[in-house]
């Protein structure tokens, strides 16, 4: 990890019960996920229960080069072990569909604590109209890499 993303990170606590917006990007800002392949491997890979067994992803989106999540954090995960787990397992699998793709993502994520006068609920239609915002399409159904717990 960089020196400057281990200073963000001191002082930084996980809380039990704390719903996070997540983001991180690929390695470079590559856009590997405009590739159908290697999205649908991440998608699969992101949604694998054996990751979520104590926290709950309650919404997602999968852009070309970065990913964003809000995360319902359980009793017993931190967020940085949770977020490596996650960026991890969507690596292997990805690189396995995807040899040439040495490295997936970047180092650290970028994370945001809801605070009680957040909405959850804004937070996730902020990220799943992420397709929408960013001109990839035109309707949020039109895009096949997110999901939310409420859908």
């Amino acid at each position: 990890m960089r020196p400057g993303h281990a200073a963000l990170r001191r002082g930084r606590t996980s809380r039990p019960h704390q719903t996070y917006l997540v983001t991180f990007t690929t390695s470079e800002r590559a856009p590997h996920f405009a590739d159908i392949d290697a999205a649908n491997t991440a998608a699969r890979a992101i949604e694998d229960p054996r990751i979520w067994e104590n926290s709950q992803l309650d919404a997602w989106v999968l852009m070309p080069d970065h990913w964003h999540g809000l995360i319902s954090l359980g009793e017993r995960d931190e967020l940085s072990t949770l977020v490596q787990k996650l960026k991890t397992n969507v690596s292997r699998h990805v690189r396995e569909a995807r040899p040439e793709i040495a490295r997936v993502w970047a180092v650290g994520f970028h994370d945001h604590a809801l605070r009680a006068e957040e909405s959850i609920a804004d937070a996730a239609r902020y990220i799943i109209r992420n397709p929408v915002e960013r001109g990839l399409v035109r309707r949020v159904g039109d895009y096949p890499y997110w999901n939310a717990v409420w859908v």
